[in-house]
């Protein structure tokens, strides 16, 4: 397992998952315990903003090891992700070589060294950073093409690069690899097939309280159950765009610099922005919840646990 921490049990990655402060589920530490036991990707998907990129920074951290970051996107081609080579600087040295003595062969074979190599995210995996396997973050693999999600199946099976002019590279130690998915579009079995599968959910009232008060450790105690329970609220609404933990915790941030220490009908209008992204939601919460003093007061009656 090379410079990697060595995970000893799945407890183990529990604790110190929590204790860098990203509370996990045991299913997803047993997948992460896996992952790094047997070496495979592990695939990671879930709405937005439910923590699934934020397992390869925790993870990065852990092992003090650099978190390398493919971000995907529509046209994401192999020489972005990968390699390519850098024109201008090779060209202005075969100008500067033409006026010496050198041959033609010569001065060819100068230009494919690696100072005119630029590594793109997955070649700096292959290559390892610093002399440590890095994390790598396949970051929404549902956002590229079906063509890129191809190109990716033989770096995750084999670690292994060709670069036709130079020659061959592998991986000395495989990297820890994340990839995540909002499911915008399904991803091809053949790619899931070599990854561990892993669901992240909303979280329960429970994990999610302790998600704010992990994250936010000043936060009141009553405000932390008030503002978790009226997001386990508004996720049971027909949203465009539910919000996720990443909203629950934008918010809570909001209200602890507002010096808020509770809910009142004002401060969450003056701050729906923290956690509904799309104008139609906001009219259709305004509308249909916060109008009717009925239910305007179910979301904002302090936690009877509290």
């Amino acid at each position: 397992m090379g410079t990697f921490r060595h995970f000893q049990s799945i407890d183990q990655v529990e604790e110190e998952l929590a204790g860098a402060r990203y509370i996990a589920d045991r299913s997803l530490a047993t997948v992460l315990f896996l992952s790094y036991r047997l070496q495979k990707p592990v695939f990671l998907e879930g709405e937005p903003g439910v923590g699934k990129t934020e397992v390869a920074v925790v993870m990065a951290r852990l092992f003090e090891t650099e978190l390398i970051r493919l971000q995907c996107y529509e046209g994401l081609d192999a020489s972005a992700a990968l390699y390519e080579w850098n024109y201008p600087k090779q060209l202005l040295h075969l100008r500067l070589e033409e006026q010496g003595t050198k041959r033609k062969e010569e001065i060819e074979r100068t230009l494919y060294g690696p100072e005119f190599l630029i590594q793109r995210p997955l070649l700096q995996a292959v290559m390892g950073a610093d002399h440590k396997p890095p994390v790598l973050l396949i970051d929404e693999i549902d956002r590229s093409d079906e063509e890129f999600e191809a190109f990716l199946l033989e770096i995750l099976a084999d670690f292994q690069v060709t670069i036709p002019e130079i020659g061959t590279f592998k991986a000395r130690e495989r990297p820890l690899v994340v990839v995540t998915s909002n499911r915008t579009r399904d991803v091809h079995d053949a790619l899931k097939r070599r990854c561990l599968y892993h669901w992240i959910d909303y979280p329960s009232f429970e994990k999610e309280l302790r998600i704010v008060k992990t994250r936010l450790p000043g936060i009141d105690e009553a405000l932390a159950r008030q503002v978790t329970r009226f997001m386990q609220k508004v996720r049971s609404l027909d949203f465009l765009k539910k919000p996720g933990v990443s909203e629950t915790l934008d918010w809570a941030r909001a209200l602890i610099a507002m010096e808020r220490r509770e809910l009142d009908p004002e401060v969450v209008r003056e701050t729906l922005g923290c956690i509904l992204k799309y104008q139609d939601d906001i009219r259709m919460f305004e509308r249909d919840i916060w109008q009717d003093p009925e239910k305007r007061g179910e979301y904002l009656e302090p936690d009877s646990d509290g």
